[in-house]
């Protein structure tokens, strides 16, 4: 019966718009610990509720529109297809909401996403933009089942995924997954690490 359960709060569901608050707070909760984000937002006191602000305003005014957005109930995954690739850029009102949310830190945030988009790949491909799961409900398989719906939508079409990751532990995650790191980048400013990473497409085996 447990297993039944957690196998319900673990299915991942096409995440709207009106998702946005349980969304969000799952994220700001998964992403306090990451270096980039702490690195952004470096006040203790402030960053959970700015982290909240970030995701709503991304996943309200760019994923949820041109994206692919899944969650459960403690983790929640932005998926950008081939075919959406320049859709999913934010406008200019939202790179303001954005800007205005990091204050002074948002230098440093326009340098990180043009660094980025540097070496992004240029061939047909899909990204993760963004996986994160509630630290409360760690080792619930959140992330790994949100992981494998959207992995089984590239692999349905033939197309490889890209993804960067700003913590090092979680690359044996992705690793077991089939990703390997293609770069490993300094952020501008004695910034942290970001690691991109590749996973070629796994097709069915006929037969």
């Amino acid at each position: 019966m447990q297993n039944a359960r957690m196998a319900m709060t673990n299915m991942p569901k096409t995440a709207v718009t009106d998702d946005a608050a349980s969304i969000s707070r799952s994220l700001a909760r998964a992403f306090d610990g990451d270096p980039m984000m702490r690195w952004f937002f470096p006040d203790d006191s402030s960053r959970e509720g700015s982290l909240g602000s970030y995701f709503t305003t991304i996943f309200t005014r760019q994923y949820v529109h041109n994206g692919v957005c899944e969650c459960t109930d403690a983790a929640a995954a932005f998926w950008v297809p081939a075919e959406a690739q320049d859709k999913a850029v934010p406008d200019a009102e939202t790179i303001q909401e954005l800007l205005n949310i990091l204050g002074e830190r948002a230098g440093l945030f326009r340098d990180t996403v043009e660094m980025a988009a540097a070496h992004a790949p240029q061939e047909p491909h899909w990204s993760l933009a963004l996986l994160g799961a509630d630290p409360a409900a760690q080792g619930q398989g959140h992330g790994a089942a949100l992981l494998r719906s959207g992995l089984a939508k590239a692999d349905a079409v033939g197309l490889p995924v890209y993804l960067e990751s700003s913590k090092a532990s979680n690359l044996p995650f992705y690793e077991h997954f089939g990703f390997t790191v293609r770069e490993e980048l300094q952020l501008p400013e004695d910034g942290p690490m970001l690691w991109t990473m590749w996973r070629e497409p796994r097709h069915p085996v006929k037969a």
